[in-house]
């Protein structure tokens, strides 16, 4: 799996990465939403919509439109996530991770575990 994803980095994914491994996984995914968005699509595939509702619903704050598609490219560019067009009326369109976006489970779960040691603590 690895050489083929090598063999497909496009431009706008060089520019996440860095010498420093951690860094790299911070520049694709560091921000304090799509790490929220990725936990949500590993356990099914999800339209807009309902991506919006439970990332607002975990963070007490509403996402915005704009800032939630800015979010779903970038991860998209990063070939963590992909994107589906139906083609009806209305338009339908679900995204679900790829199977590189399905490696992060146990980055997810290690996180969520540490959180919950942490909570117990304060």
């Amino acid at each position: 799996m690895e050489e083929k994803i090598r063999k497909k980095i496009t431009q706008k994914q060089a520019n996440y990465y860095s010498p420093c491994p951690i860094e790299t996984t911070l520049n694709l995914i560091g921000n304090k939403w799509k790490f929220l968005i990725i936990r949500d699509l590993l356990g099914e595939v999800q339209r807009f919509g309902e991506l919006k509702k439970s990332i607002s619903a975990t963070k007490n704050q509403s996402i915005s439109q704009k800032v939630l598609t800015q979010n779903l490219r970038e991860l998209e560019d990063a070939r963590l996530i992909k994107r589906k067009v139906y083609a009806e009326v209305p338009p339908r369109v679900e995204y679900s991770l790829t199977e590189l976006g399905q490696s992060l489970k146990g980055v997810i779960e290690s996180l969520e575990q540490w959180g919950e040691h942490y909570k117990a603590l304060t």
